[in-house]
């Protein structure tokens, strides 16, 4: 059984929550029924799951009056068996945006004080439109993703004490000893072929085999090319299907900024932006903004025209890439412009797992390019990403910057200090 963060969250929100139902987000596939379900069974005596997808009937429950007891009846009434026992009862209810009435329920649930709700969604950016009324203040949202790197690593079985010692070399920026630096280097290439999706980390830690690996990947991007044709406005689905299609080339090029061209010979905004916004909603890819100047607060000099697409799961890019960059990937042996694509989104696949915003910046006039922007204590935090190793001229240039405190190199060898640039290996990115 994999060991997921969203555990401890869960026992949080129990442990603390007043008058509010949890409302779990994210796409398809990355373990939140799972999560649940582990949890209601060591917390709860009377657990109670309604998948609106699975069982549709069960919608109508939802469709009369939303107060408590009547929703309890009609539950009851289309659940035989099931109990509401007070204060040992979790109400699950999974795929909720299949039903936009459950959504509004949340509200009605939340006041409800002997059972507590937990709710899922898959599509909720999407289908936000059809619900009468979004319960602000009544529920809680937690975003969750596929595996993070230390959770792949707590899979492959390394110890905490061990991830504690390297949190520590990146604390104090001293080097990792280079036995294992070298361990982890590996571990790294291996999350970035196998990613974050469960179904993979399960089909990989039970055999050890790379081309099941890969099947499985394919099996989950061709799920989510199905839901695309299923859930998108019918006029966008094939524009929407091609977007997501075109990341792969987007981040093989030299400058990865998106360009619509990509997708097609003189593609355009017009014609393309709402299919990548509904590709962002259903938690399949993450925007990354220029901005300019790259000043605190980032979010005031955002230019929302210019902006890099990444895929939310490492190893789902790399598997649209083909089973030989796989092989490139786990030899060390990758070459040309794709490599640093590929080594962005790896970067970007740890800033968006601990729900980091993600920017980056970028001269009109300039080749000069930083990858990554964060804030920390009102400054903002450059982060120049190398796939081996290099000069850093666009990161020493923004460290010249009055106010820029300090910087990272994020790069293939070990952790150290030079003046302001602070230089840490890939996998270091999951302490920032």
């Amino acid at each position: 059984m994999l060991k997921r963060k969203a555990s401890a969250y869960l026992e949080s929100w129990k442990n603390s929550k007043k008058g509010e139902c949890l409302l779990i987000k994210g796409a398809r596939q990355i373990g939140k029924t799972f999560a649940v379900r582990e949890f209601a069974r060591t917390s709860y005596e009377s657990f109670i799951e309604i998948n609106f997808e699975n069982k549709p009937e069960l919608k109508a429950a939802f469709d009369g009056n939303l107060d408590v007891p009547n929703l309890i009846r009609e539950i009851t009434l289309r659940m035989p068996g099931v109990s509401f026992v007070p204060h040992k009862t979790l109400l699950f209810l999974d795929e909720i945006q299949a039903c936009p009435q459950a959504r509004t329920a949340l509200k009605f649930l939340a006041q409800e004080d002997s059972f507590d709700v937990i709710a899922t969604g898959s599509l909720l950016g999407i289908n936000y439109k059809e619900v009468s009324s979004i319960p602000v203040g009544y529920e809680r949202q937690y975003q969750m993703h596929s595996l993070d790197f230390e959770e792949f690593l707590w899979a492959l079985g390394l110890q905490g004490d061990v991830i504690d010692s390297l949190r520590d070399k990146f604390e104090n920026l001293s080097a990792v000893d280079a036995p294992v630096n070298t361990v982890m280097q590996k571990y790294l290439r291996e999350f970035m072929v196998v990613g974050g999706m469960p179904a993979v980390v399960n089909v990989f830690l039970s055999s050890n085999n790379y081309n099941l690996v890969h099947e499985e990947q394919q099996k989950i991007l061709g799920d989510y090319l199905n839901d695309i044709a299923k859930y998108a406005p019918p006029a966008d689905k094939p524009k929407a299907q091609n977007c997501f299609l075109s990341i792969p080339r987007q981040l093989a090029r030299e400058n990865t900024k998106f360009k619509y061209g990509e997708i097609e010979k003189g593609g355009t905004a017009r014609k393309y932006a709402n299919c990548l916004d509904w590709l962002r909603d259903a938690s399949l890819v993450s925007y990354c903004h220029n901005v300019v100047p790259p000043e605190f607060p980032l979010a005031a000099y955002v230019r929302p025209e210019q902006f890099k697409i990444y895929m939310n799961d490492i190893g789902l890019l790399v598997s649209m890439y083909g089973y030989e960059m796989k092989q490139a990937l786990l030899t060390d042996s990758l070459a040309g412009s794709a490599k640093g694509g590929i080594y962005e989104n790896l970067i970007a696949d740890f800033l968006v797992k601990k729900n980091i915003p993600l920017y980056y910046f970028k001269r009109d006039d300039s080749m000069s390019e930083v990858e990554f922007l964060i804030e920390r204590d009102c400054s903002v935090v450059p982060l120049e990403v190398k796939a081996k190793k290099g000069d850093t001229s666009s990161l020493d240039t923004l460290l010249k910057k009055e106010g820029t405190l300090y910087g990272y190199k994020i790069t293939g060898g070990n952790s150290g200090i030079l003046g302001k640039k602070r230089i840490i290996p890939h996998y270091m990115t999951m302490f920032l």
